[in-house]
């Protein structure tokens, strides 16, 4: 009877060992039910919505992105895709990015309010900078303290579009 007994657990403990061990495949069960999400009340916060439409009133014939992921703007020159580089980077966005008609990128922009002085977002922000830097893209950044208004950011993009200069303003 223990003999028995044994031979049956060892046989249970072989057969979901090898259910264990099996490649599973995902499962298309969860797209038959709704995940749960909805839509964010807004994409940007009172001070972004404030720069957005000055962004738009400044630069009439250029397109301005809100939310722009960096992987999205930038890509890696050909055969030199890095995983190191895209693991730095692959969370990080930037607030605006103002484009040409053709979809050609201008400028990137960044509004930073006080979070932007913790030490997790002065890494990120160094991160994205240097990203920014490394594929030619000039960045503007502004304190939501100091916003501009939408006659000095026409003045600051024709400035950077001018010198073709990355430009920080703080």
């Amino acid at each position: 009877m223990n003999l028995t007994l044994l031979v049956v657990l060892l046989l249970l403990v072989a057969i979901i060992a090898a259910l264990l061990a099996k490649p599973r495949r995902r499962s298309k069960a969860g797209l038959r039910e709704a995940w749960p999400l909805q839509p964010s009340p807004t994409l940007l916060t009172d001070p972004e919505q404030v720069l957005y439409r000055r962004l738009v009133q400044a630069l009439p014939g250029h397109i301005v992105l809100a939310q722009v992921q960096l992987m999205q703007a930038l890509r890696f020159r050909r055969g030199a895709w890095s995983p190191s580089v895209f693991n730095r980077i692959c969370q990080l966005s930037v607030d605006f990015l103002v484009l040409k008609p053709d979809t050609s990128i201008v400028v990137a922009v960044e509004l930073d309010d006080p979070s932007h002085d913790r030490p997790d977002r002065r890494d990120a922000d160094v991160r994205k900078e240097h990203a920014l830097w490394s594929a030619g893209v000039p960045l503007l950044r502004w304190h939501v303290g100091k916003m501009p208004d939408a006659a000095a950011i026409g003045a600051a993009v024709a400035d950077v579009i001018s010198v073709g200069q990355i430009k920080a303003e703080r």
